[in-house]
């Protein structure tokens, strides 16, 4: 991820959690908050409920993908993190990176391409 760094601790998730707008889909649920910095930084959630260790692990992996393949499509200088829900577990990675684009498109988070500066 070239411009984003991870959110890692809780008091962040938290402030997301609370004060942040957000978006569902059957497979995430997208959390995001402007941030000062001029860089985004992304979290990732994967519950038990999505399977054993291998599971998350490669649901996480996919959804951290998903983002970096369109990350240079994103606003910078925000704080997101992306919850997986149980439907995620057994998702195909285009479903993910499908889910992801809306759910990004819907907080307006894609830069919109021949507008204004």
């Amino acid at each position: 991820m070239k411009h984003t760094v991870s959110l890692k601790q809780n008091h962040q998730f938290r402030r997301l959690y609370s004060k942040g707008k957000s978006a569902v889909s059957p497979t995430l649920a997208l959390y995001c908050r402007k941030n000062r910095l001029g860089y985004s930084r992304l979290g990732v959630t994967v519950g038990t409920k999505v399977g054993k260790a291998v599971r998350r692990n490669r649901t996480r992996r996919r959804i951290r993908e998903a983002y970096r393949i369109h990350e240079d499509a994103f606003l910078p200088g925000y704080d997101l993190v992306a919850v997986a829900r149980v439907r995620a577990g057994h998702a195909r990675f285009g479903e993910l990176e499908r889910s992801l684009l809306q759910l990004m498109d819907k907080l307006h988070l894609l830069r919109r391409e021949g507008k204004g500066p």
